[in-house]
């Protein structure tokens, strides 16, 4: 380990501290003495138990992959149970940590009649979570369970069905309105934890039976739809609490379209579907269950345990740091950090706006120092955060769910992935060195970066993200790989000042389990959708008007396709956004004809941009509320940044060989072809090109240039190339003035 105190070159300013500190949300509760300890024991049960669970490991309660319950000694802990359990735990830890309705200033604010009538609706959950362990011992008993019973029938429907959902409904009802000062548990809370343990509880015994397979049939115990219904609604509730309303809001359509649809005309109109038959479906691998849950509860919170890991040994600090000692000496330095540290960070984070709140607290008020327009800095920080989820080998969790949902390999996906991020992180980059160069802007001094040496020689803080690199391309199943990564950031913070002993790596497991809760609630919610899309058959319908409009235009039906994927993922996360446009877009695509993978990766693309689309764009959201600058300014700057992110798609559409498809020096000239296409639109959009301004004609000419560029054809290149040399000697020769020229002061 180097010592700052033997090493005068250690010596140097701290420009990036904090940047893995743990956000704490606006709805989150902080707890402090015995409920913390209570809170962070669960946290860290979960996160165990899942990294055990993964990893084959027996643990406490489990024996040979068995669970023991008093009414079935030998339950199996096989998938649908594990993911029932997994919505469950983020269930209980979401409502037990964020508060429904807004928290109270003071002991007077505080609403405590409406926590007095909780209390009934808490003895109506118990009785429901009593009948679901009754029915338990009975099928254990031997009773044959199921829908035809009419006995069985009205048990279900008035000892378990009815006071669940009583329960759930007054909870949520009372959740909104019952204001506590920000350190008190709230008793609707509790229990709509009750509700949740007892929807689990119930389809845990009614799954473990041969039940699971009359989903969907009269022979389904009406039970399943009734917990179906409660847990749908517990679901949608957290999402809205830890992600706002847009996710929620559009599933509520996506449900209402269910039992509305047969009255719909055209491609909407759907058969009609009983409320019992959907809802017996919608929890099972069909819907909530289904592709979404399945990487939430396998990749995803694995990578959140080992990003929080990475965040307890300060590797987080270091990357940013490494950023600076690599770009801030450039003109415009901290908008060139925000990109590499953006970029690294992001692939990890998962989320574009927590990206930005993580690095963007940083970079941006540099930016602002150095000259940039506040809105400028934020839409910066805002595009580099949001290509963070298209950079390999993490991409936040889109490489994971694509490969779920398509079966392709994830190593195949990584790779793929490599030159359309280049190109992403390229175009960002001109960008904003085109808007220094107008600018005038300067470098930040040495004395105010980390010195390169020293972190060159730190960069074994790299060593986790190379282990899990290695370990995926030498063979290793993606589970086991983030294992061992997670393990070696544990070995590599023994080399820094950060050691992770037992009290940290609690600590981590703890920050895992409270950070996977917004993105399984999301994962969850977007299952609801899914399981609309594939009960109702109305991705068929949409795929077959895509085919109506290639047939007109198939460059039409790609745009068409562009505008459905970013609509739906506007205000959404992007896991969330791509298995929803996955389920509805993509499938359209492959039946024109498109590959599988390009297909997938067209929408993935359009699903992170949404996150810099105007006008709900959440990135360019949380880096205006860093900045000062309004909101809506900032995403319209954003996505003028971002803007080849909206022609890599239809790049790779065209030319496969972005997509590492075909023989190695096609892939190569294709990459070198498309970097100059990017530079030119980058010159284009910024009026900007070696080292004057350009005139609106020269930029239209420069515009097409880089279009032809980037379409791949050798013949397009060289006219490309052709038009670009062409706009050179026209500046050079003729001086063509778009108006008072800019005087550039100190650019590199």
């Amino acid at each position: 380990m180097i010592d700052p105190k033997a090493d005068p070159e250690m010596i140097q300013p701290i420009l990036a501290e904090g940047v893995d500190e743990e956000p704490v949300e606006s709805t989150r509760r902080l707890f402090a003495g015995r409920q913390l300890w209570i809170i962070a024991a669960f946290a860290v049960v979960y996160s165990v138990f899942h990294l055990a669970a993964l990893n084959g490991i027996s643990i406490s309660g489990m024996t040979g992959g068995v669970i023991d319950l008093p009414f079935l000694p030998e339950f199996p802990l096989e998938t649908w149970n594990f993911r029932i359990v997994h919505i469950a735990g983020a269930l209980i830890l979401g409502f037990l940590l964020f508060s429904g309705a807004r928290f109270a200033d003071s002991e007077k604010e505080q609403t405590r009649l409406l926590g007095l009538l909780s209390y009934p609706l808490l003895a109506i959950a118990l009785f429901a979570l009593g009948a679901a362990i009754y029915f338990g011992l009975e099928i254990s008993g031997g009773v044959l369970w199921n829908g035809l019973d009419k006995g069985i029938r009205f048990n279900e429907i008035w000892l378990f069905g009815t006071p669940l959902w009583i329960a759930t409904a007054g909870a949520i009802v009372l959740s909104w309105f019952h204001v506590r000062v920000r350190s008190s548990l709230t008793a609707p809370d509790v229990v709509l934890v009750v509700c949740g343990i007892t929807v689990a509880v119930y389809l845990i015994i009614i799954f473990g039976t041969l039940m699971r397979n009359s989903t969907g049939t009269p022979f389904a115990p009406i039970g399943i739809s009734m917990a179906a219904v409660a847990g749908t609604a517990l679901i949608m509730e957290l999402t809205r609490r830890v992600a706002g309303l847009a996710l929620v809001v559009i599933a509520i359509i996506f449900l209402i379209y269910v039992f509305v649809g047969q009255h719909l005309p055209g491609f909407l109109n759907s058969p009609a579907i009983a409320w019992e038959r959907f809802f017996s479906q919608v929890y099972t691998d069909a819907g909530i269950l289904g592709p979404t849950t399945a990487v939430s509860s396998t990749y995803i919170i694995l990578f959140i345990i080992f990003a929080a890991f990475l965040q307890a040994s300060k590797v987080g600090d270091y990357f940013v740091n490494f950023a600076f000692a690599m770009a801030g000496r450039a003109r415009g330095g901290p908008a060139k950090v925000a990109i590499f540290a953006s970029g690294l960070m992001g692939m990890i984070n998962g989320t574009s706006a927590g990206n930005v709140v993580a690095t963007g607290s940083l970079t941006i008020p540099l930016m602002k120092k150095v000259g940039y327009d506040k809105k400028v800095a934020g839409a910066i920080e805002a595009a580099a955060s949001t290509g963070g989820q298209i950079m390999p080998p993490i991409m936040g969790a889109g490489a994971f769910i694509m490969a779920e949902v398509t079966g392709i390999p994830y190593t195949d996906i990584a790779v793929a992935a490599i030159i359309p991020a280049v190109l992403y992180f390229v175009s960002i980059y001109f960008m904003v060195d085109f808007e220094a160069a107008k600018l005038g802007m300067r470098g930040m001094r040495e004395d105010e970066l980390p010195k390169l040496a020293v972190m060159v020689r730190q960069v074994y803080l790299f060593f986790p993200i190379i282990i899990l690199i290695a370990a995926l391309f030498m063979g290793y199943s993606v589970i086991r790989a983030g294992t061992l990564a997670t393990a070696s950031a544990a070995v590599v913070s023994w080399l820094t000042p950060y050691r992770m002993g037992i009290r940290s790596i609690t600590k981590a497991f703890e920050i895992a389990g409270i950070m996977s809760i917004q993105i399984i609630a999301v994962c969850a919610c977007a299952g609801i959708i899914v399981g609309v899309i594939s009960l109702t058959g109305v991705g068929a319908r949409f795929s077959n008007l895509l085919l109506g409009l290639a047939e007109t235009s198939q460059l039409l039906a790609m745009f068409f396709a562009m505008c459905i994927a970013i609509l739906l993922g506007m205000g959404m996360p992007t896991t969330a956004a791509y298995a929803v446009a996955a389920s509805v877009v993509a499938p359209g695509l492959v039946n024109l004809g498109v590959p599988l993978l390009t297909a997938h990766f067209f929408v993935f693309y359009f699903a992170v941009v949404s996150a810099i689309t105007p006008p709900v764009a959440l990135a360019s959201y949380a880096a205006a509320g860093i900045s000062g600058a309004n909101p809506m300014e900032t995403s319209v700057a954003s996505f003028k940044i971002g803007i080849a992110a909206f022609i890599v798609p239809f790049m790779f559409f065209y030319n496969s060989t972005l997509l590492m498809e075909g023989e190695w020096f096609a892939i190569l000239r294709s990459a070198a072809t498309a970097v100059v296409g990017v530079y030119l639109l980058s010159a284009a959009v910024q009026g900007w090109f070696f080292g004057n301004s350009l005139v609106w004609f020269l930029r239209i000419a420069l515009t097409v240039a880089a279009f032809t560029m980037i379409e791949g054809g050798l013949l397009t290149d060289v006219i490309g190339v052709a038009t670009a040399i062409g706009v050179i000697l026209i500046q050079r020769i003729v001086h063509p003035k778009p108006g008072a020229t800019i005087e550039v002061r100190g650019a590199d």
